[in-house]
């Protein structure tokens, strides 16, 4: 079981545009249930702390659906995922550690989560992040096509956010996976850093590690199975995810 030390944030403040729904997009149903109480049945199984839900838009619906089962803070502009764990800062204080889920990831199980947190804590690492390699980006792979690249380069470990990425980062098969462990206190120390000069003029949160890099500080990553990283931003990609569920 996960300790006290670490806090688990799930994102949760996205509209999901595409989704053709005024719902927020991590209550698109899946096998009969919202997209993020498969993740929380998951992160149920590794801790019995309430997880943080950072909530934005139509905050309300998502705070009914979940109700106390979990500790919410409020994203009131969507400015991107290093903004989103930001506004956690307050409620994980006293962690050692930050865990990052995305709550539009029904699949990630909690071997995985467990993996990952062991991963961190045994290699000491400032960040572990998990990713995922494909074949290629044909049929239900399609979906990764807008995933970050990993980029490894001299020892360095970075993620370009696709719509940033040249054409030659594109055909890069190693993809994030959106689940991430902080050091706590490297994270609040270094996520004011991050800028939004990119083409969505949003604070990411894979900025991060470009900067552990040139810090040369201690980045690990984790594969896990492309089934588990799949996400929806789409009706169609939530079509796919149901192929799966």
């Amino acid at each position: 079981m996960v300790s006290k030390e670490i806090k688990i944030v799930i994102l949760a403040a996205g509209k999901g545009k595409r989704m053709q729904s005024e719902n927020p997009k991590v209550l698109a149903e899946l096998a009969g249930k919202h997209m993020i109480k498969h993740l929380l049945e998951e992160v149920e199984k590794v801790s019995d702390e309430k997880p943080v839900v950072v909530v934005g838009y139509k905050a309300e619906l998502v705070k009914k659906e979940l109700g106390d089962s979990c500790i919410y803070v409020e994203q009131k502009e969507q400015l991107g995922t290093g903004h989103a764990v930001l506004s956690a800062q307050g409620v994980s204080a006293e962690a050692k550690n930050v865990l990052v889920l995305q709550g539009d990831m029904p699949f990630i199980s909690s071997k995985t989560i467990k993996d990952l947190l062991e991963r961190h804590f045994y290699s000491a690492a400032k960040i572990t992040v998990a990713t995922t390699t494909l074949s290629d980006f044909n049929g239900w792979r399609e979906t990764f096509m807008s995933f970050g690249r990993i980029i490894r380069k001299k020892g360095e470990i970075l993620i370009r956010e696709y719509k940033d990425a040249s054409p030659q980062e594109r055909e890069i098969k190693e993809v994030n996976a959106g689940a991430y462990v902080f050091d706590a206190k490297w994270l609040w120390e270094n996520l004011e850093k991050i800028g939004n000069d990119n083409a969505q003029k949003e604070y990411y949160l894979t900025d991060l590690l470009r900067i552990a890099s040139e810090q040369k500080a201690n980045i690990k990553t984790v594969q896990i199975e492309p089934r588990e990283a799949l996400g929806a931003n789409s009706k169609a990609e939530l079509e796919i995810l149901e192929k799966f569920a």
